[in-house]
């Protein structure tokens, strides 16, 4: 992704945040799936309350996938965080949405809640600032993209168009 900053000094906090993130969703997925053992899969009437959202089986066991995805990708760390973080806070931003949409008609078939949509945009913002946050590079790349993004050296990638990127403070 173009000019994201390489190599950030808070990257181990904003790991740490998705991977909080990650256990939250996987908690909540884990506890869920215990708590609606008689209740029919995509259920929408009488869901128990589990840590301040409502859930069906279907969206306990949806929220365990996600959170043992989002949890496996903060241990891993380096750039595969990066983009699963990034691909992350699209998913939960876009479900949010959909939620929302969804939210008071019969498609409604995880049983979701208002409180379900703004923590799934929560989440959603959390991941997108550790993704953004989480590039990893080597020294080199860390160092060009600083210089550019200071106005003191080229563009360190190459455009479709094949336009030169120059800073102001070096143009002719």
């Amino acid at each position: 992704m173009s000019h994201l900053p390489v190599n950030h000094p808070l990257r181990p906090l904003y790991r740490l945040l998705a991977a909080l993130c990650g256990l939250y969703v996987l908690l909540f997925g884990i506890i869920a799936f215990t708590q609606t053992a008689g209740l029919d899969t995509f259920a929408q009437d009488g869901l128990p309350w589990v840590l301040g959202l409502k859930a069906n089986r279907a969206f306990a066991l949806l929220s365990i996938v996600a959170g043992i995805v989002l949890v496996g990708a903060a241990v891993i760390g380096r750039n595969v965080a990066h983009y699963v973080h990034l691909a992350g806070a699209v998913v939960f931003l876009v479900a949010g949405m959909a939620m929302m949409t969804l939210l008071r008609t019969d498609l409604n078939f995880l049983g979701f809640t208002m409180s379900t949509c703004i923590m799934s945009f929560v989440i959603g913002l959390l991941l997108g600032l550790a993704g953004l946050y989480g590039q990893v590079g080597t020294r080199e790349q860390r160092d060009r993209e600083e210089a550019f993004r200071h106005g003191a050296g080229p563009d360190p990638e190459s455009h479709v168009l094949g336009a030169e990127n120059v800073p102001r403070s070096q143009e002719a």
